[in-house]
């Protein structure tokens, strides 16, 4: 048996991490600079959302995890003699990774025995939270800790995910998007599809109509779904600030793919990617699933 172990950034729900005993590393959120608030504990995500969508011209920043942090959350676990894996968000978009490979070291030292595995899930929110579940299953299924690690790298370059946002500026306030801005913003008022695929991110259309920009995700998940066979994949959606919205896209998923979603990995996206993307990111997560590899 071995810990699985995630950074905030996988929005995963709570009632999913109780269920299968998943423990959450928090990045932190400030809208002034200065004052830093605990994803979900010290801050919720929906007095996040509200900051932003009342104060549109306050562009909030991440703090990642401190080495101490991750030192005292895996020292709970390899203290008892248990294996851990803890999956942070893609080193593009934060520094989180290092400070969890910072805290291995740092407790390897103190206990040559511990055995940390860390790794850069490459992704965030919605497929961050598809390659835990997928680990979480392997585990479930009694896959041996080193069986499990073998999966790992085909498993996280089969995950995509491909979303649209409400605005370009957060992207390009955090200098996270650099050529597909520079691509969607040639046109006054247009907005890219894009897609996040082995820690990088590339675009899949652009267009001005929210609705067209919908049907463009659809376009894009099908086309690699149909190329590498749809039953082979596990679906999911993420949502930003309108659930109305997120719920209607889940539906026109099911319904335009052919899929049955899988509903413990629908995430609301959470207070780390809205950071990155603005309160009006909507998107799908694939992945595949771990038997078919």
């Amino acid at each position: 048996m071995y810990k699985i172990i995630s950074d905030s950034a996988c929005d995963l729900s709570q009632q999913y991490r109780e269920k299968h005993d998943i423990t959450i590393v928090p990045l932190s959120v400030s809208f002034d600079g200065e004052t830093y608030y605990r994803d979900s504990i010290d801050i919720t995500r929906n007095e996040c959302y509200e900051r932003m969508v009342s104060q549109p011209n306050i562009f909030p920043k991440t703090s990642l995890p401190s080495v101490e942090t991750y030192a005292d959350t895996f020292k709970q676990f390899t203290d008892r003699g248990i294996p851990v894996i803890c999956f942070t968000i893609s080193l593009g978009l934060s520094g989180s990774y290092n400070s969890a490979m910072n805290a291995k070291e740092l407790v390897e030292e103190e206990n040559p025995d511990a055995q940390i595995t860390v790794i850069d899930s490459k992704q965030n929110t919605v497929t961050q939270a598809l390659i835990i579940d997928q680990v979480v299953k392997m585990r479930d299924a009694n896959l041996p800790f080193e069986a499990m690690l073998e999966k790992l790298p085909k498993l996280m370059r089969s995950a995509r995910i491909i979303f649209t946002v409400g605005s370009l500026e957060y992207l390009q306030k955090g200098g996270r998007i650099g050529s597909v801005a520079t691509a969607a913003t040639s046109k006054l008022g247009v907005n890219p599809v894009i897609i996040m695929k082995d820690g990088k991110i590339g675009l899949g259309g652009i267009g001005r109509n929210r609705n067209k920009l919908k049907n463009k995700i659809l376009q894009v998940t099908k086309k690699y779904l149909d190329e590498n066979g749809k039953d082979n994949f596990v679906v999911s959606v993420g949502y930003g600030y309108d659930k109305t919205e997120g719920v209607d896209f889940m539906n026109s998923v099911e319904e335009s793919l052919d899929v049955k979603l899988n509903s413990e990995t629908n995430v609301a996206i959470g207070i780390v990617t809205a950071v990155h993307t603005g309160p009006y990111a909507i998107g799908i997560g694939v992945i595949q699933k771990y038997e078919t590899l």
